[in-house]
């Protein structure tokens, strides 16, 4: 795009070289919710400059590629920057993509959006904090960090949207007919959460609430998973939990809260290790 600073080379990058697996098709849930979320999409439209950040892609870039072509359906020029820490997994552009080496600094670039999933899994729960204030302090004025985690066939995913302000809401997506319960996703965290799911946490709080509530609308089992979670979702609401109503109906199971619901009890801060 005319105008739009190309990644920085001589930008040092900030991070550690990860074990980038990947697979097509992985991330195909977070960007399902990415283009029909309302408040994401509003700020791909509005952006003077929609260049959007793949940070981490991994050791291929096909989910890179795939979130290009999902975004475009937004906004036709969207530009996609793929970044890798690892110099050998910066591979050549093309349909519109290009591929730079970086970390949390985003090499110097202005995104309105940066997608990091299965990266951050990788650090300390310690290294979250200056990580998200690191790539924050990166966006543009109304960017944004979508931070997630999922599994290796991307069947179930949990992300946090953060904005210039700090964290958003937190949101869980899976695939309805092959997890058997919400808890199911607490392996899938995002390191902020993962080593929260204990009792008097209010992440295991709500994973609890929705098991519950998963289990009370089981009559509607027949008319399969996606009605019996779209019940149960509704109980949960009227339980007083604020999970999220999707106007329109999803094809993944969705629950989505705002962060002050599961926030941790105890933030961790920079030098504080919980994990082993």
């Amino acid at each position: 795009m005319a105008g739009r600073k190309p990644p920085h080379p001589l930008t040092k990058p900030v991070g550690t070289i990860t074990r980038g697996t990947t697979a097509v098709n992985r991330l195909r849930r977070s960007d399902r919710w990415l283009i029909n979320d309302e408040f994401v999409a509003a700020r791909l439209r509005d952006a003077t400059e929609p260049l959007v950040v793949d940070l981490g892609y991994g050791a291929s870039p096909w989910t890179t590629f795939e979130l290009a072509t999902r975004l475009r359906a937004i906004r036709a020029d969207i530009q996609v920057v793929g970044l890798e820490i690892d110099p050998q997994r910066v591979v050549p552009g093309r349909d519109g993509v290009t591929f730079a080496r970086g970390g949390f600094e985003l090499a110097g670039l202005r995104p309105v959006l940066v997608r990091a999933f299965n990266v951050l899994r990788q650090y300390p729960e310690s290294a979250v904090p200056e990580a998200w204030s690191t790539i924050r302090s990166g966006l543009a004025p109304d960017g944004l960090l979508v931070d997630g985690t999922c599994d290796e066939l991307g069947r179930r995913c949990a992300w946090v949207l953060l904005d210039k302000d700090g964290p958003r809401s937190l949101t869980l997506a899976w695939d309805p007919f092959t997890v058997e319960r919400p808890s199911d996703l607490a392996e899938r965290l995002p390191k902020a959460l993962i080593h929260r799911n204990i009792p008097g946490e209010p992440i295991h709080t709500l994973l609890a609430a929705a098991d519950l509530a998963w289990a009370r609308a089981a009559p509607l089992a027949p008319f399969g998973p996606r009605i019996r979670w779209r019940a149960a979702a509704r109980l949960l609401r009227e339980d007083g939990f604020p999970i999220r109503h999707y106007r329109r109906r999803l094809r993944d199971n969705v629950l989505s809260v705002p962060w002050s619901a599961v926030v941790p009890s105890v933030m961790v801060h920079p030098g504080h290790r919980t994990d082993s």
